[in-house]
């Protein structure tokens, strides 16, 4: 016989989830995997004491997993988008014509442009944080910025970009927890990803509206990148056709994984015909990632990555954190820790923000960005519903904080990503990661005023269908 789990069980699998994540960052330097397969030891012990049996448990995490599958294959394909851009000179002209329109007047602002732009094209934040950002953060340093500010506005950037892209893990993870679609979710962030970083972008250009001496500028590491970049590719204003052509197919509405693989390999085939490459270096390319050794650092740092078994250790993780899911989710683990808050919910705005403070939550408590979308979407998915309120506002706000607000988080892991490759502690770059603060600012101020909030009747929706005889009764 199945036992009510209490909220006094119901917290031992976060709090074990917490402890081994403070552990594994701060004592291990391990990464989250290892935590999150303690959360789930955890979460499965809770379920088999309450009168769960273990194959009862073994479905919930299969079940949990399996919802994550169209994303596993998406960020298959986009660790060959990655490869093939990199090999086909598409990524290596962004980064190029990025960096011939710095100006020191402006600089701080075009480090959240440019690492923007670049972040849309990869779909990763934490790609974009480990090439441009780190260039941008040498050349800051020879400008004489505060590191702080630059490393801020590099984050500002690489989420605006993660979180608009339709290569993007977590952009594809949060439709598909809340059951909408991807460009559905896509279009609607729009009206809460563009003014915060368009006010992002403004508020970097007051804090640094004093500019630097032009004479201190370290332009060497400029030069460097640049001419090395010529050496090795085609550079060629051309080569911008492909993201826009990615975008040009989100706009239609082309399905993710065909489009996600037809870009990839129209990056491939550009590689051949533009940059003189074989098959098989692009079949390599697009498995393992781009290598070159070109004896500068800077700009080996821009270009050797990518491929298929780069992301292994980000779908290894997306695995465990829906198999733990699952279990919080059908044991009602989860549920009966945001019970109370559920039964506050009686507004748009309450709900709107409920949503976005249990994201918070998991996010402070896992420090893993999957975890906080998933869990949050799978509990509200029905609310939503129930309220007539459609499901693409709720991945709207658990992208806005399980995406981007996680970064506030100093012991989460973008946070801690983010200090390894910059250099820079959480405590000097989170006060100007100014869209972290601002994306979900926006979202519950349009919950409460009920701007952009969108509703849909499902109860009406599955009339239909039964009327129809599209679903069973």
């Amino acid at each position: 016989m199945k036992k009510e789990i209490t909220m006094g069980i119901a917290i031992l699998p976060i709090l074990a989830l917490i402890i081994s994540a403070a552990l594994s960052i701060f004592v291990w330097k391990a990464g989250m995997h290892i935590p999150l397969m303690i959360g789930v030891i955890m979460a499965a012990i809770v379920a088999k004491s309450s009168g769960w049996s273990w194959d009862e448990v073994q479905k919930m995490m299969v079940n949990g997993v399996a919802r994550a599958l169209p994303a596993v294959f998406i960020l298959l394909i986009i660790g060959m988008i990655v490869g093939s851009w990199i090999a086909s000179g598409v990524i290596p002209t962004i980064i190029y014509y990025g960096l011939s329109i710095i100006k020191p007047e402006i600089f701080v602002p075009i480090v959240a442009l440019v690492t923007g732009i670049v972040s849309v094209t990869l779909g990763s934040s934490f790609t974009s944080i480990a090439t441009i950002g780190l260039a941008f953060m040498v050349i800051g340093e020879g400008l004489g910025f505060a590191p702080g500010l630059v490393a801020g506005a590099v984050i500002s950037g690489a989420y605006f970009g993660d979180k608009l892209s339709p290569v993007s893990d977590t952009t594809n993870i949060a439709p598909a927890m809340a059951e909408t679609d991807l460009f559905s979710h896509i279009k609607h962030m729009l009206w809460d990803t563009l003014p915060a970083f368009f006010l992002s972008i403004l508020m970097y250009w007051i804090v640094s509206n004093s500019p630097a001496a032009s004479d201190g500028a370290d332009t060497n590491v400029i030069d460097t990148i640049k001419t090395g970049l010529d050496n090795v590719f085609l550079i060629h204003p051309l080569l911008l056709l492909m993201p826009v052509l990615t975008i040009f197919l989100m706009i239609i509405r082309t399905p993710a994984i065909p489009a996600l693989m037809g870009v990839s390999l129209l990056g491939g085939v550009l590689a051949i015909f533009v940059q003189g490459s074989s098959v098989s270096d692009i079949i390599q390319v697009m498995t393992s990632g781009y290598s070159v050794e070109s004896g500068a650092d800077a700009l080996d740092s821009l270009l050797n990555r990518g491929g298929i078994m780069s992301m292994l250790g980000t779908i290894a993780l997306l695995i465990i954190a829906t198999a733990l899911g699952g279990i919080l989710e059908e044991t009602g683990s989860f549920e009966e820790l945001t019970r109370k808050m559920m039964r506050r919910v009686k507004t748009t705005g309450t709900l709107i923000s409920s949503t976005i403070l249990s994201t918070f939550v998991v996010a402070f408590a896992s420090g893993a960005q999957f975890l906080a979308i998933i869990l949050p979407a799978r509990t509200f998915v029905k609310k939503y519903k129930d309220m007539g309120i459609d499901t693409k506002n709720l991945s709207r706000c658990v992208e806005a904080a399980g995406t981007v607000g996680i970064n506030i988080v100093p012991w989460g892991v973008p946070a801690v990503f983010a200090t390894s490759i910059l250099d820079v502690s959480p405590g000097q770059f989170i006060p100007y990661a100014f869209f972290v603060f601002l994306v979900p600012l926006i979202n519950i101020i349009f919950g409460f005023t009920g701007w952009t909030i969108s509703k849909k009747n499902y109860h009406e929706d599955e009339k239909l269908l039964k009327d129809k005889g599209e679903i069973s009764l």
